[in-house]
């Protein structure tokens, strides 16, 4: 018989193992994310909710999850197991708002605090009417994310039994909690009716159980006399071709007690099916069968489960890859572009231009400085929006450039003209004291105003073939060594602030993209997590 390994290595590597998942993202909208985000919000689940608090206290009681579709019954079967009214049903739909857990009073320990399910909040308080506990809720509180907790005499020790919400509930919520809930269990316990045994949703958590080889024990509720044998057939022909042929089976039939959920079917009615249930709270061997057959088929998925997270953590990062390398390649060919353009003196076109050849006499320096540095911000911020439409283009063909947070991005033109233009006038004050030293250079009684040589030298810098003359007359001005000294200083402060301006333009197109987070490593970590995992099995 196979039982539970509870050994501490085990568990220290199955925590590692959960901490791994927990931390896998897929922010990116590819084909395969919303499929790993459920897998891993499921295995979450399996962990967090029922294997890792199996394996440190598998003295606790067995816990029987009820779940179905809309109308199937699972209220009124739990409450007819019990013997009494402890969770609602009706015609309301979805019935089952809050999900309501049920074992014995000296079992009430093991699910009031977080063992199991510890992000839903608990409920208990003793009563004479149990349907009372939702008064017990905070109206600011979310009914669906509260587990009402009912102790009865009727519950044999070892045994609880929950109600789940419906599984095809029109509340989003509610099939989340649903599932959820079923990742809990020890025994998965799938309830469907003669009208509704065919359908889709409760095909999908067989297969799912029999996927992770769970526990599992069917019912067909609410079957009508008459057509019993034949139903019933027609029910375990499709479990034997679905490779579920051996799982427990049990029919209710159809009784007045049935309609609108409101009332207890007879205890004949649910007696074989209660009777299978204590037998596996019950007698040791079947216990033990019953919570190892579904912890190990819960470890023996993670052999297929981790390495298609790895997969998706993979297909995240290629794509986080090919959009960066749309941004460095962009931002790259124009860096190239307008470093070419300064030196073939794009900067003096224009107004600059115009001002240039009024200088000195219709001209001052300041007016020259103002319109060449105007003009060099002009040549940058074209370069940067050639850069970001590059990237636009790029990225139109990537599927992971619709993320939320990438198309929240900050490329407004008056932001980044108003980052460069402050970028080029920090230059031309650098420029200024310059210009400043190499005058102070000179003797005094001689000395050319500051602004004319640094005029002289921008122009010269960034003026190309056409400002020869300006090289010429600031070598008249502070003389050959000073004229060669101050061009390759404001030269290189030019590189400078022009790597400056290329790389923050380049770092704020990709600062959402960071923010995502999307790294190489959770690939590796997840394989290595399973690996010593399975190394401690």
């Amino acid at each position: 018989m196979v039982t539970l390994d509870v050994r501490p290595q085990l568990l220290e590597a199955l925590s590692a193992l959960r901490d791994r998942v927990a931390a896998a993202r897929f922010p990116l909208p590819l084909a395969g994310a919303p499929r790993a985000r459920a897998n891993r919000d499921e295995l979450l689940a399996q962990l967090d909710d029922y294997l890792v608090p199996r394996l440190r206290e598998p003295q606790a009681p067995l816990l029987a999850v009820v779940g179905g579709s809309t109308g199937a019954g699972k209220s009124t079967l739990v409450n007819s197991l019990v013997g009494r009214r402890v969770t609602e049903a009706g015609v309301l739909r979805p019935t089952t708002r809050n999900p309501v857990l049920v074992c014995h009073p000296e079992d009430h320990h093991w699910f009031s605090g977080v063992r199991v399910l510890p992000d839903l909040p608990r409920v208990w308080e003793p009563r004479s009417d149990p349907l009372a506990a939702d008064d017990l809720l905070n109206p600011e509180d979310d009914p669906a994310r509260v587990l009402r907790l009912e102790t009865v005499e009727t519950v044999p020790p070892g045994l609880a039994l929950l109600d789940a919400p419906d599984i095809d509930s029109l509340v989003a919520d509610n099939r989340a909690l649903a599932a959820e809930l079923i990742c809990a269990a020890d025994i998965w316990v799938m309830v469907t009716t003669a009208a509704r045994y065919a359908d889709a949703v409760p095909w999908h958590l067989l297969r799912t159980a029999k996927e992770y080889d769970a526990m599992l024990v069917t019912v067909l509720d609410r079957v009508p006399h008459q057509v019993v044998s034949e139903v019933s057939r027609q029910y375990g022909a499709l479990l034997t071709k679905a490779g579920l042929g051996d799982v427990p089976r049990f029919t209710v039939p159809e009784l007045p007690e049935s309609a609108w959920g409101g009332g207890l079917l007879p205890a004949t009615a649910v007696a074989p099916l209660r009777t299978w249930l204590v037998h596996q709270a019950q007698d040791s061997a079947a216990r033990q069968h019953a919570m190892a057959r579904t912890a190990h088929g819960v470890l023996d998925s993670l052999k297929s489960r981790m390495p298609e997270l790895a997969s998706a953590t993979a297909a995240q990062y290629a794509a986080a890859l090919r959009l960066t390398s749309a941004v460095d390649s962009a931002y790259d060919t124009e860096h190239a572009r307008v470093r070419a353009r300064l030196q073939a003196g794009a900067v003096l076109a224009g107004d600059a231009l115009k001002r240039w050849r009024a200088f000195p006499l219709d001209c001052t320096a300041p007016e020259l400085l103002d319109a060449l540095v105007e003009s060099l911000g002009a040549l940058l911020l074209c370069s940067v929006t050639a850069a970001d439409e590059r990237v636009d283009d790029a990225w139109r063909r990537e599927p992971a450039a619709g993320a939320p947070g990438l198309a929240a991005r900050d490329t407004t033109y008056e932001n980044a003209e108003h980052r460069i233009g402050m970028a080029v006038r920090r230059w031309r004050r650098e420029l200024e004291e310059y210009a400043e030293d190499e005058v102070s250079r000179l003797d005094r009684s001689a000395a050319p105003d500051p602004e004319v040589v640094a005029a002289l030298a921008a122009t010269g810098l960034l003026g190309g073939r056409r400002a020869r003359s300006a090289g010429e007359g600031l070598a008249e001005r502070i003389g050959a060594h000073g004229a060669l000294r101050l061009r390759d200083r404001a030269g290189r402060l030019l590189a400078d602030y022009l790597d400056r301006v290329m790389h923050t333009e380049r770092e704020r197109r990709l600062a959402p993209l960071d923010a995502l987070e999307v790294h190489p490593e959770p690939q590796a970590e997840l394989i290595a997590a399973l690996s010593v995992l399975l190394k401690e099995r």
